[in-house]
Protein backbone atom coordinates (compact mmCIF):
# COMPACT_ATOMS: atom_id res chain seq x y z
CA UNK A 1 0.00 0.00 0.00
CA UNK A 2 2.76 2.41 0.96
CA UNK A 3 4.56 1.80 -2.34
CA UNK A 4 1.36 2.41 -4.30
CA UNK A 5 0.84 5.78 -2.59
CA UNK A 6 4.46 6.74 -3.20
CA UNK A 7 4.20 5.75 -6.87
CA UNK A 8 1.00 7.77 -7.24
CA UNK A 9 2.69 10.83 -5.72
CA UNK A 10 5.65 10.50 -8.07
CA UNK A 11 3.36 10.12 -11.07
CA UNK A 12 1.47 13.26 -10.06
CA UNK A 13 4.66 15.28 -9.68
CA UNK A 14 5.97 14.00 -13.02
CA UNK A 15 2.74 15.12 -14.72
CA UNK A 16 3.14 18.74 -13.57
CA UNK A 17 4.85 20.85 -16.24
CA UNK A 18 8.31 22.06 -15.26
CA UNK A 19 7.19 25.65 -15.77
CA UNK A 20 4.55 25.20 -13.07
CA UNK A 21 7.26 24.21 -10.60
CA UNK A 22 9.57 27.10 -11.51
CA UNK A 23 9.25 29.85 -8.97
CA UNK A 24 8.89 33.48 -9.80
CA UNK A 25 10.91 36.41 -8.53
CA UNK A 26 9.28 37.88 -5.41
CA UNK A 27 11.09 41.24 -5.77
CA UNK A 28 9.90 41.57 -9.36
CA UNK A 29 6.43 40.59 -8.21
CA UNK A 30 6.43 43.33 -5.60
CA UNK A 31 7.08 45.93 -8.29
CA UNK A 32 4.21 44.51 -10.37
CA UNK A 33 1.68 44.37 -7.53
CA UNK A 34 0.43 47.98 -7.44
CA UNK A 35 -2.84 47.21 -9.22
CA UNK A 36 -3.39 44.14 -7.02
CA UNK A 37 -2.99 46.15 -3.83
CA UNK A 38 -6.14 48.15 -4.55
CA UNK A 39 -8.28 45.14 -3.61
CA UNK A 40 -5.85 42.80 -1.87
CA UNK A 41 -3.96 45.37 0.23
CA UNK A 42 -0.37 46.57 0.01
CA UNK A 43 0.70 43.74 2.32
CA UNK A 44 -1.53 41.10 0.71
CA UNK A 45 -4.16 41.49 3.43
CA UNK A 46 -7.41 42.85 2.05
CA UNK A 47 -9.03 45.71 3.91
CA UNK A 48 -12.45 44.83 2.51
CA UNK A 49 -13.69 41.52 3.95
CA UNK A 50 -15.04 39.99 0.74
CA UNK A 51 -11.71 40.29 -1.12
CA UNK A 52 -9.33 37.38 -0.46
CA UNK A 53 -6.07 37.79 1.40
CA UNK A 54 -3.09 36.75 -0.73
CA UNK A 55 -0.29 37.01 1.85
CA UNK A 56 1.28 33.63 2.49
CA UNK A 57 -0.94 31.85 -0.01
CA UNK A 58 0.46 28.78 -1.75
CA UNK A 59 2.57 29.95 -4.71
CA UNK A 60 1.48 27.24 -7.15
CA UNK A 61 -2.17 27.78 -6.25
CA UNK A 62 -1.85 31.52 -6.92
CA UNK A 63 -0.02 30.94 -10.20
CA UNK A 64 -2.64 28.48 -11.44
CA UNK A 65 -5.50 30.75 -10.34
CA UNK A 66 -3.97 33.76 -12.08
CA UNK A 67 -3.43 31.77 -15.28
CA UNK A 68 -7.00 30.48 -15.15
CA UNK A 69 -8.35 34.04 -14.78
CA UNK A 70 -6.15 35.27 -17.61
CA UNK A 71 -7.17 32.43 -19.90
CA UNK A 72 -10.88 32.84 -19.16
CA UNK A 73 -11.03 29.40 -17.53
CA UNK A 74 -12.09 30.61 -14.09
CA UNK A 75 -15.70 31.72 -13.96
CA UNK A 76 -16.20 32.37 -10.24
CA UNK A 77 -17.62 35.50 -8.70
CA UNK A 78 -14.31 37.38 -9.00
CA UNK A 79 -13.71 36.55 -12.67
CA UNK A 80 -15.27 39.76 -13.99
CA UNK A 81 -12.82 41.79 -11.88
CA UNK A 82 -9.75 39.60 -12.18
CA UNK A 83 -9.74 38.70 -15.88
CA UNK A 84 -9.25 42.26 -17.18
CA UNK A 85 -6.52 42.88 -14.57
CA UNK A 86 -4.40 39.91 -15.62
CA UNK A 87 -5.25 39.75 -19.34
CA UNK A 88 -2.08 41.53 -20.47
CA UNK A 89 0.31 39.76 -18.06
CA UNK A 90 2.65 37.05 -19.32
CA UNK A 91 3.56 33.82 -17.53
CA UNK A 92 6.61 35.40 -15.90
CA UNK A 93 4.56 38.32 -14.55
CA UNK A 94 2.09 35.86 -13.02
CA UNK A 95 4.88 33.72 -11.54
CA UNK A 96 6.48 36.83 -10.04
CA UNK A 97 3.20 37.96 -8.47
CA UNK A 98 2.56 34.48 -7.07
CA UNK A 99 6.08 34.38 -5.59
CA UNK A 100 5.65 37.82 -4.05
CA UNK A 101 2.35 37.09 -2.34
CA UNK A 102 3.59 33.70 -1.19
CA UNK A 103 6.60 35.41 0.43
CA UNK A 104 4.42 37.66 2.58
CA UNK A 105 3.45 36.58 6.07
Amino acid sequence: MRNAVFAACLATIAAVPATALAGGDAEAGKSKSAACSICHGADGKAQIPFYPNLAGQNELYLLNALKAYRNGERKGSYASMMTPNVAALNDQDLADLAAYYHSLK
